[in-house]
């Protein structure tokens, strides 16, 4: 079958739930409407993201990599560490370490990395729907935010 293939008696050999089933394993998705997005993160991307999440309301602070206070990279970094991956310290170097992958093909925990003159200067952790959590700036708080500019790059933590 191919990763696009629809079969009318796989449907009725199988049953629906079957095929998709049988579609998300091999890789594809056969739901109508269904984007990149809807493929499920692996589990550490998924601890990562919730992680991060938990902190909403933290504090921002420079140079922070928590528990109560954080800067961008940091963040990530302790979400990453707690879900059981390591990560570099900075956005640079996390950028660096990822496996890139286009806008397109980003998931739910996935690195967003904002850029200016092929410089990563901020990173957050993709949420889904054009969201990220992060620790935006001295003054504000770990929190979910739309994406709000066009440069940006993603990766994906293996």
């Amino acid at each position: 079958m191919t990763a696009h293939a629809y079969s009318p008696s796989l449907f009725t050999r199988t049953g629906a739930v079957s095929a998709v089933t049988l579609a998300a394993v091999g890789g594809s998705l056969l739901v109508p409407g269904a984007t990149p997005e809807a493929h499920a993160a692996s589990a550490y991307a998924a601890k990562a993201l919730n992680v991060a999440a938990s902190k909403k309301g933290a504090p921002y602070r420079y140079g922070a990599i928590g528990p109560s206070r954080f800067d961008c990279s940091g963040l990530v970094l302790y979400s990453y560490r707690k879900a059981g991956r390591s990560l570099p310290r900075t956005a640079q170097a996390q950028y660096n370490r990822t496996s890139h992958v286009p806008a397109s093909g980003r998931r739910k925990g996935d690195l967003v990395f904002f850029h200016h003159g092929g410089q990563v200067y901020h990173v957050g952790i993709y949420a889904g729907g054009g969201k990220i959590w992060h620790s935006p700036k001295s003054g504000s708080v770990v929190k979910l935010s739309k994406i709000w500019s066009k440069g940006v790059r993603y990766g994906r933590v293996g």
